[in-house]
């Protein structure tokens, strides 16, 4: 791995100083490194997906304990720095590629299996990137993401809490969130003004919480869930009657929630991932008419 010093020559040398719009901040401690690697429950045999590739602070550790690093890197000039340096090792693939540009559904047929993905996510994309991931559960078996601590902390929020919201819940119906390690500002050049977390998402079919839940509509239940906290000191009836796209009567919702035994006064934020799948299957016949 590069020292920090070290990195920051290679920056000012060829011009490439850490870019705004990407969210670069470059990890700098390789026993940080080596230790997230190591926790993410990587196998031999196993083909990794590395966004962000980066200097390669995780690509080495990674080459060496699984069979093939896929790795993805939009910063035109770190490529090109990769390609001249010849640097990573041989069973590792870098790919010029924006992350949230990636086929995911064809890395997947690349792969032959489930994906398993590691980045320290550039913090102004993770929210985006966060929803494809859900959105691609299917494909995922896991992911391990460095986070802003905020935003690792509003995965797996309680209902009822601030950081309650719709990324919460539709992570919840595909995944299980785990917590695998708390980083400093120190770790990263440039320094970062907020704390990290690495977590580890485990996709369906593993998490038990997710395999007790019904089937239902994947499409009408993100639209519910969008529209439950679009305007979340609503009412559940008042917000999901003001969605065009659920165009639902508030006597219909007024009527689910009463089977479900809810005050109708009820805000979106205080259901769990459980109640928006219940709601989402007795409000699909009034969906359908």
């Amino acid at each position: 791995m590069l020292p920090d010093k070290k990195i920051k020559a290679i920056l000012k040398q060829r011009k490439l100083a850490p870019k705004k719009r990407f969210g670069q901040n470059f990890l700098v401690n390789d026993n940080i490194s080596e230790k997230i690697v190591r926790l993410a429950g990587i196998e031999p045999d196993d083909t990794i997906i590395e966004l962000g590739v980066g200097f390669g602070a995780l690509t080495g550790h990674l080459a060496r304990c699984c069979k093939k690093v896929i790795g993805l890197e939009i910063d035109s000039g770190i490529v090109r720095w990769h390609q001249e340096e010849g640097r990573l090792p041989g069973n590792v693939t870098l790919v010029h590629q924006d992350i949230l540009a990636a086929d995911f559904n064809m890395l997947a047929r690349e792969v032959g299996g489930r994906l398993k993905i590691i980045a320290n996510l550039p913090y102004s994309i993770s929210n985006p990137l966060l929803f494809k991931l859900a959105d691609h559960g299917n494909r995922m078996e896991w992911a391990v993401l460095m986070l802003q601590k905020e935003v690792a902390q509003r995965l797996s929020a309680d209902s009822g809490t601030k950081e309650y919201g719709i990324l919460t819940v539709r992570m919840a119906a595909s995944a299980s969130v785990h917590k695998i390690l708390d980083l400093g500002p120190q770790h990263f050049h440039p320094r970062p003004k907020v704390d990290s977390q690495v977590i580890k998402i485990i996709f369906h079919p593993e998490p038990e919480r997710v395999k007790a839940l019904p089937d239902y509509d994947l499409k009408a239940f993100k639209t519910i869930v969008d529209a439950a906290f679009q305007q979340r000191r609503k009412t559940l009836v008042n917000a999901l009657s003001a969605s065009a796209q659920l165009n639902l009567a508030k006597k219909s919702i007024e009527a689910a929630l009463d089977e479900m035994r809810f005050d109708r006064r009820i805000r979106g934020e205080k259901l769990s991932v459980e109640d928006f799948v219940a709601l989402t299957n007795i409000l699909q016949s009034y969906l359908r008419s």
